[in-house]
């Protein structure tokens, strides 16, 4: 458990690039789905199903995979006209055996914002690397008794890609939508900032080409 603290990393990167907004005079808005992870009599249970904010409900196949309940209710508050969404989450152990520590994992299904992010990774120094939202996976997290499932019936297989199908369920149309699964933590048991770098030179550029 003592490493768990790990998968406050999601949260902690939103919150740094946020504070490069603020001090940038940035408009943006911080959503962060806080919890408290401990076992008590209100606790989620398994095979419980879970209305969400959107109305679509999820049956809970595993209570492990938890952050991807509140990340998806805090995805249906970044509602209201277009924009840009970007989460960061600690989401998924498929994400560190595929890419590592040191390379962000990310989705998305815009093809121009995923090629500036890969760009500006490279410019900066902060290895990405997009995964595909592979259509062909939705229907495994299709339910029985409701919409969804939190994950796979199957053992998981392709992990970190049924969890961004999962979650692009409650992403506000009009959006332009980016999920990075990351990894929170070094081998040296440091923090790893995957992402940030790069996500921050894109919204610079995409500030500085709306000024226009």
């Amino acid at each position: 458990m003592i490493n768990m603290k790990k998968d406050m990393g999601g949260g902690a990167i939103a919150t740094g690039l946020c504070m490069l907004l603020k001090a940038s005079n940035f408009n943006f808005e911080l959503i962060l789905p806080v919890v408290e992870n401990m076992i008590n009599g209100e606790a989620y249970r398994l095979g419980d199903v879970i209305e969400h904010d959107n109305g679509l409900t999820t049956e809970v196949l595993n209570t492990d995979a938890e952050g991807r309940l509140i990340l998806s209710d805090a995805l249906c508050w970044a509602e209201g006209g277009d924009g840009y969404v970007i989460d960061f989450a600690t989401l998924t152990g498929a994400a560190r055996v595929a890419l590592g520590v040191e390379v962000g994992m990310y989705f998305t299904d815009d093809d121009e914002l995923g090629e500036r992010i890969y760009r500006k990774g490279l410019e900066v120094k902060d290895p990405v690397w997009r995964m595909p939202l592979y259509e062909g996976y939705e229907k495994r997290l299709k339910g029985k008794i409701s919409d969804l499932t939190n994950v796979t019936r199957d053992g998981g297989l392709g992990g970190a890609i049924t969890a961004a199908l999962y979650l692009k369920n409650f992403v506000p149309e009009k959006k332009k939508w980016v999920h990075f699964d990351v990894n929170g933590m070094d081998e040296h048991g440091m923090g790893e900032a995957n992402g940030l770098r790069a996500c921050w030179e894109v919204i610079k550029e995409i500030v500085e080409e709306e000024k226009k």
